[in-house]
């Protein structure tokens, strides 16, 4: 099953960092978070990635280019140029890079990948969030519900504590917890090919006319992951991220879903 991930957008919350790179190349523990991303998936067996691009594309072009020399010991013999990889870290990825426009939303661009897609359901998620998200299991509620789309619903990390108040005082002060939150959109889609059907033109935000309109129609169903998950949209949340992800790939070791790190592979 193909993987497409959308790396299009600008990234204006995380002006910070997306003034001088597109949102997926932000580094999150020695590598940008599109990386990160790609080994969820690849743990699962899937490798065949397809990259909608646009803000600042170029950038995660040039980094797949050279991703074995960033990656890799070297010897370069300057006479002749040649460059000789020493033993090489290899991923077994395919991946495929589509510019799909500055100014197209989240829907155009899918739209733009659907010569690549008609054919058989496909995996989608976005180019900003991390999760320790059973990919098979993932798909196996998609395979039986038996509708054209699903989307993985999780819970935001809290940002606030909790209180409660009788008059001016307080009576209950907590932290809130992941769980106290409701359940939202994570990402991490699974995609029946009818989902262009309801995607007319660049303007179309997936968000809206179609998932809406699946909801309408049932078709739209939800894997629930009461597991660790956070979408980097502030500097915010990326320092939070940076701070996170090393402890949640030790935790899921031990859980069936070890989560790599620098050039461990998995």
């Amino acid at each position: 099953m193909k993987v497409v991930i959308l790396a299009g957008g600008k990234g204006t919350r995380l002006a910070e960092e997306t003034v001088h790179k597109p949102k997926p190349m932000v580094d999150i523990g020695g590598f940008p978070i599109i990386w990160h991303i790609m080994t969820i998936y690849s743990h699962f067996g899937f490798n065949d990635f397809y990259i909608a691009l646009g803000y600042k594309g170029d950038m995660i072009k040039d980094y797949f280019l050279n991703y074995h020399k960033r990656q890799n010991d070297m010897t370069i013999t300057l006479k002749s140029g040649d460059v000789k990889i020493l033993n090489p870290v290899k991923k077994e990825w395919s991946v495929t890079l589509i510019d799909t426009g500055q100014e197209t939303m989240t829907g155009g661009r899918l739209l733009r990948l659907k010569p690549h897609l008609e054919s058989a359901p496909f995996m989608l998620t976005y180019g900003d969030g991390l999760a320790t998200i059973n990919i098979p299991e993932l798909i196996k509620k998609h395979q039986t519900a038996k509708r054209l789309a699903t989307v993985s619903a999780v819970r935001p990390a809290a940002r606030f504590g909790a209180l409660t108040i009788d008059g001016d005082q307080v009576t209950r002060f907590v932290e809130k917890s992941q769980a106290d939150e409701g359940w939202i959109n994570g990402g991490f889609f699974v995609f029946e090919p009818q989902i262009f059907n309801y995607i007319e033109n660049d303007q179309m935000i997936l968000e809206k006319e179609p998932l809406e309109q699946l909801t309408k129609e049932a078709q739209l169903s939800a894997y629930h992951h009461p597991g660790y998950w956070r979408c980097m949209d502030t500097l915010r949340d990326k320092e939070a991220l940076c701070r996170e992800w090393p402890d949640q790939m030790n935790k899921n070791r031990a859980g069936g879903i070890p989560l790599s790190n620098h050039r461990v592979d998995i």
